[in-house]
């Protein structure tokens, strides 16, 4: 027995099919969000992105742009001169990156320049455009945000059984025990060159030691010589005394 459909029902099921497409297409854009603009006046159009998203810091990404001109061709004959990138992210700017082809006769998209990059802090990134395309000049910069392309993610968000330390928390650490650690060799060698003034002090005392000791033996002797000729000089009496001493 076959179906009969209705126009009615056709109509409803053709606005069923077209919903489902639109889902689909709204999940794929939610998945790989990027920021488009038109540009030089109308004649060209930038795509721009994160070649990897969802982003997490860590793992090694790109920046993406895809080109395409008025008529929605793509731009494939870029050099790596013709356009560079710089990375700006919470005042620090990157140096200035070339913008490749990421794709060929077998492979990739058309039109698509990408910058690598492994993103180490979570937050967003502005990325800074600059050169032209077939001599018209560009200098454009696109800034992540839930409207444009995604911000970049911590990935201890991700981590399973145990999250680590963030790159963060550990340039922190870092940070404070080399601060702790940094003063100790000049203190070292304070120490070193104190206790070596110390030895020093304490030679030159043994050795001023020494010799008033040594002044004090040949003044005793001195003086013992010259008590011993007075008492040759003096005769008896001295030897009486000497007597008398030694009863």
């Amino acid at each position: 027995m076959k179906s009969r459909h209705t126009p009615g029902r056709r109509v409803r099921l053709g606005l069923a099919a077209l919903g489902g497409c639109a889902a689909a297409l709204a999940a794929a854009g939610g998945a790989s969000a990027h920021e488009h603009r038109t540009v030089a006046q109308g004649a060209y159009s930038m795509v721009v992105g994160w070649s990897g998203e969802p982003t997490f810091t860590g793992a090694r990404n790109a920046v993406q742009l895809f080109v395409k001109d008025a008529s929605g061709g793509a731009v494939t004959d870029l050099g790596s001169d013709s356009l560079k990138v710089q990375v700006v992210y919470q005042g620090q700017t990157s140096d200035s990156m070339p913008l490749v082809p990421a794709f060929s006769a077998n492979f990739g998209t058309p039109g698509e320049y990408d910058a690598q990059l492994e993103p180490t802090r979570p937050g967003d990134y502005t990325f800074h455009f600059t050169g032209a395309i077939h001599g018209t000049a560009i200098d454009e910069s696109f800034t992540s945000s839930p409207k444009t392309f995604d911000t970049v993610r911590d990935d201890t968000s991700i981590e399973f059984p145990v999250k680590d330390p963030s790159r963060g928390e550990l340039s922190t650490g870092v940070q404070r025990v080399t601060a702790r650690v940094a003063p100790l060799p000049a203190r070292v060698t304070a120490a070193q060159t104190s206790a070596q003034n110390a030895n020093d002090a304490g030679t030159r005392a043994t050795i001023l030691a020494t010799i008033a000791v040594g002044l004090a033996l040949v003044v005793g002797v001195v003086l013992g010589m010259q008590l011993r000729r007075r008492g040759a000089a003096a005769g008896a009496p001295a030897s009486g005394v000497e007597a008398h001493v030694g009863s």
